[in-house]
């Protein structure tokens, strides 16, 4: 069991703070105010079991999954959405549901939003977002590889606009700075889902195939970096040095590639690929023009 307590904090702009040891979540939904109060009250009810919920799962959630079997019985709602985004991957990738935690705890969370009067609600778990959003409603949401940055200088973003009758739900950002580990080099990895969970192991699955051969890109065991991970003896991608135009293009280019085949296959929508300063969009997004950080996606 975890120990520490669950906290709570009231932000600007009608946002709250939720963080539970390593889970820490924005959340801002916006309609009436009565409704609003009662379902951020509903949230954090809900909010405060998840951690020890997952931790007694933990077990299975550490192993890889296999596609063919049935989802095993665990304790946690979260994790059986964890484990079915997982699951609708190839065996090859070697994934642990622990590649769709994030994303698969703003899923759980973002149904406390789900009543009349709520005309949209985010939920941002460490840039894997899950939406709410009624017909008329819309995010503009903006990326950049390096968000400090972006507040730091102004620097430009790319935007992209998630419609209300749009089956966009959710949207997840890997990368190997990120909180995870992974076995490509790609800064940014963005990627498009029916929901955050899809969205958050597919960009696993993507972020890992943005990759080429380098003397400038440095791996370590990840069970030596961190006790007990997931991903045991495995070799993943501590630093990145400057690559030639070639290796970027190359790397790009094979993320590229996997993302395609995960859209043919109805799995994402589209995913935004960002690596040293280079770009690329797949899938048919819809694109907004903007200078600046983007508040919608915090």
């Amino acid at each position: 069991m975890f120990s520490q307590s669950a906290s709570r904090h009231a932000l600007s702009a009608g946002r709250y703070h939720f963080q539970h040891g390593p889970i820490d979540l924005i959340i801002r939904a916006e309609g009436r105010p009565d409704v609003v109060a009662d379902c951020v009250a509903h949230c954090w009810d809900l909010f405060g079991g998840v951690l020890n919920a997952l931790m007694q799962d933990l077990h299975v959630l550490k192993q890889e999954v296999v596609v063919e079997s049935h989802v095993p019985s665990m304790t946690c709602s979260v994790s059986g959405r964890m484990w079915r985004a997982c699951a609708q991957h190839d065996v090859a990738e070697r994934l642990t549901p622990m590649a769709a935690v994030a994303g698969s705890v703003a899923d759980e969370l973002i149904g406390c939003f789900h009543h009349e009067g709520i005309e949209r609600a985010f939920i941002n778990n460490g840039r894997d977002v899950a939406f709410h959003l009624t017909p008329g409603a819309q995010y503009v949401i903006g990326l950049h590889a390096d968000p400090s940055r972006v507040a730091a200088v102004g620097a430009p973003v790319t935007s992209l606009m998630i419609s209300g009758t749009s089956p966009i739900r959710g949207v997840a950002t890997s990368g190997w700075r990120g909180r995870s580990f992974s076995f490509g080099i790609v800064d940014a990895a963005t990627v498009l889902a029916k929901d955050a969970a899809s969205a958050d192991a597919a960009a696993t699955v993507i972020g890992n195939a943005v990759n080429v051969h380098s003397l400038a890109i440095e791996r370590k065991a990840a069970d030596t970096l961190k006790d007990n991970a997931d991903l045991g003896s495995r070799l993943v991608t501590t630093n990145v040095g400057q690559l030639t135009p070639l290796e970027v293009d190359a790397a790009l280019q094979a993320g590229c590639e996997r993302a395609r085949r995960l859209i043919d296959e109805r799995m994402i929508f589209g995913a935004v690929l960002q690596l040293q300063g280079s770009t690329r969009h797949v899938g048919n997004l819809l694109f907004e023009s903007s200078a600046g950080t983007i508040p919608d996606k915090p």
